[in-house]
């Protein structure tokens, strides 16, 4: 439910589910949520608590197909809040916004088909 209210910029709804998930992907999305709003600080306390995700690997990948040059093997979710901070100070009409957009768009996307998957 989270991830859903996220897509649909319901930041009060989905700060109210995620606040109250112990889970990583709980943290994940609160992390997430404090990027968009945005509150850089508060997002990268939000990812030390995720530490590596099952998506890390593929997120990378997708990053770098996107033009993310921050993108390596390994996902670094604090470059990406850096990189988000420094597109909005670009302007919305910059390569940098559009590129944090898309990848924004691929982690959701990741992450939310992740918490669909049914669990043995």
């Amino acid at each position: 439910m989270s991830g859903l209210w996220l897509y649909f910029s319901c930041f009060d709804e989905c700060h109210s589910v995620c606040q109250d998930l112990s889970s990583v992907e709980g943290s994940y999305w609160h992390a997430i949520l404090h990027r968009l709003e945005p509150d850089a600080g508060n997002a990268s306390y939000w990812f030390h608590r995720v530490g590596r995700h099952a998506v890390f690997p593929t997120l990378a990948t997708r990053a770098r197909e996107l033009g993310f040059t921050g993108a390596g093997d390994f996902w670094d979710p604090f470059a990406f809040v850096d990189f988000c901070e420094g597109a909005r100070r670009a302007g919305e009409d910059s390569t940098e916004h559009r590129t944090a957009l898309a990848v924004q768009l691929a982690e959701w996307q990741l992450l939310f088909d992740y918490c669909a998957r049914p669990r043995s």
